[in-house]
């Protein structure tokens, strides 16, 4: 270094600086509890900061009269923010006892005052966590220095919004962070089914990744949001609040339906038709339903009941209810739904006349540790009710669908994606402009680059190969293997002993219980 110059230092970006500083304070509360408190003081600040740069620009352009008339906010998609909700007034009162009080109050008056926040923001949150007041002093102090309205890049708070919700999700780990599916899996969902206009379903929405992504899929490709329309539901109230608060900061409108609820025992929208739908369930679910539950829902239609076992094929199949016509839906499973259960057994016939059905159309193994909620390998389902030959009109120009009845696409991504954070795996945007290549050479007529397999990437079979293959979608049985090892029939059977290992087990367990009654009806006293 040449004498006399310094050495500039890094400037971190905003998110990443507020996830640095925030991080120091977590132990204060609970934390499954930490990432509500912070994103929610988070958009606090933010929809503050939206509000007062209008309130100015109103000032500017002679509209001091009309300065506390909430139409003159919300026509331009800015939050109303009452006297007792401003950011200055919060700050004042930072070291008060009440502090808490005074921010859950502020909360509920946006919320009252936007309909478009109803049922995002927590609800007398922070009163019921007793947080230490000098905690939430300094976590306001933190969030006061941030300026949420950078430049001219428009949605600096959803890039803090994604990046703290992808780092709690981190945080949480394996059996948590469920409400968050990793952005760059997502990206490559959306591409691949290419969401430019209709109706998005996500019955197990989460903090609604999926549809964040969609719209900015059509922002991308230069599409109308107008032609969008969201439709999701997610289990836990608090994540349904933080998807609720997720697409409102970015003026997305959504129906999560009227409640946080099962999407199984109480479906939000029984009579939906989509024209998408993205779903990352929860892996391999146990105990979803009781076995005199769901016998005769009509989203089975026509196919078996799946066990109460393992929720993956029912996934599968309300996916698939949900479906227009010519509707596309992605579903993320664990490898073992791939060839789960034997002739004769619920899975299996469900998986047989999805295939004789004509349904299936893709079949995508992504790396292992791509989820933070697993550290296995996860397969995407591509489901079409319409493989066959149209024309789609697309803001891009018409495109032109290739007739791919009777076939099935198989894509091995295990070898594809980047390290970070020291043990998880991501696709960068040229992983994915592979995978979306050779997809639309096999699906579209006129897209110019010809169809081929390759080995130990991808290959086109036919229905007649898998029968031969008594039905099984494992891609390593498809796809040509030269230079390594077929470890997903590995990983796969694996995951399918453990499985019957442990129905084993409850059967034993079960049968010792009803000896022990037997023996107790008999007279006889016995331990086992």
């Amino acid at each position: 270094m040449a004498r006399g110059s310094a050495k500039v230092k890094e400037e971190k970006p905003i998110e990443q600086t507020l996830w640095d500083a925030a991080n120091k304070l977590r132990g204060k509360v609970e934390p499954a509890e930490y990432k509500h408190v912070v994103l929610s003081l988070i958009f606090l600040k933010y929809a503050n900061d939206k509000f007062n740069e209008h309130r100015e620009n109103m000032i500017a352009n002679g509209q001091e009269s009309f300065l506390e008339m909430m139409p003159f906010y919300t026509k331009d998609n800015v939050f109303y923010i009452p006297e007792s909700a401003r950011w200055n007034y919060i700050m004042q009162n930072a070291k008060q006892p009440d502090i808490a009080i005074k921010i859950d109050t502020a909360l509920h008056e946006i919320e009252q005052k936007n309909p478009a926040l109803e049922g995002a923001l927590p609800d007398n949150y922070y009163s019921r966590l007793h947080m230490d007041p000098s905690g939430l002093s300094s976590l306001l102090d933190l969030i006061n220095g941030l300026e949420l309205q950078v430049g001219g890049d428009k949605d600096v708070f959803g890039k803090v919004y994604e990046y703290c919700l992808r780092q709690f999700a981190l945080k949480e780990g394996k059996g948590k962070g469920e409400f968050y599916t990793p952005r760059t899996v997502v990206a490559l969902l959306c591409e691949l089914i290419e969401p430019y206009s209709g109706i998005v379903y996500d019955g197990a929405c989460g903090s609604g990744g999926m549809f964040v992504q969609s719209m900015r899929f059509v922002d991308e490709h230069k599409g109308n949001r107008l032609n969008v329309s969201i439709y999701g539901q997610e289990l836990t109230d608090t994540t349904r609040r933080l998807a609720k608060m997720n697409l409102a900061i970015r003026g997305i409108s959504a129906n999560l339906g009227a409640e946080a609820a099962n999407t199984f025992l109480n479906d939000q929208h029984k009579d939906l038709k989509a024209d998408f739908s993205l779903e990352n369930p929860p892996f391999n679910q146990k105990d979803w339903r009781e076995s005199n539950q769901l016998n005769d829902d009509p989203r089975w239609n026509g196919y078996p009941t799946p066990p109460t076992s393992n929720a993956n094929y029912g996934w599968l199949l309300n996916t698939l209810s949900k479906l227009g016509q010519n509707g596309v839906g992605v579903v993320l499973l664990a490898n073992g739904a791939l060839s789960a259960g034997s002739v004769g057994n619920d899975e299996y016939e469900i998986r047989k006349r999805l295939i004789e059905n004509d349904i299936v159309e893709s079949i995508i193994i992504l790396p292992r540790n791509m989820f933070y909620t697993t550290d296995i390998s996860v397969t995407v389902w591509m489901l079409n009710k319409n493989k066959r030959s149209r024309t789609e009109k697309r803001p891009d120009g018409d495109v032109r669908f290739r007739d791919r009845s009777g076939e099935v696409l198989f894509m091995d991504l295990r070898q594809m994606g980047h390290p970070y954070e020291k043990k998880y795996i991501e696709f960068t945007e040229e992983d994915r402009a592979v995978v979306v290549e050779k997809f639309k050479s096999w699906r579209f007529d006129d897209y110019g680059t010809d169809y081929s397999d390759v080995p130990e990437f991808c290959y086109r079979a036919t229905k007649d190969e898998i029968i031969e293959k008594d039905y099984s979608l494992v891609p390593s049985r498809y796809i040509e293997f030269i230079n390594r090892d077929e470890s997903v029939g590995y990983e796969e059977t694996m995951e399918k002993l453990n499985v019957e290992l442990k129905d084993l087990l409850i059967q034993e367990e079960q049968s010792k219980q009803s000896l022990l009654e037997v023996m107790k009806g008999l007279g006889y006293e016995i331990k086992l």
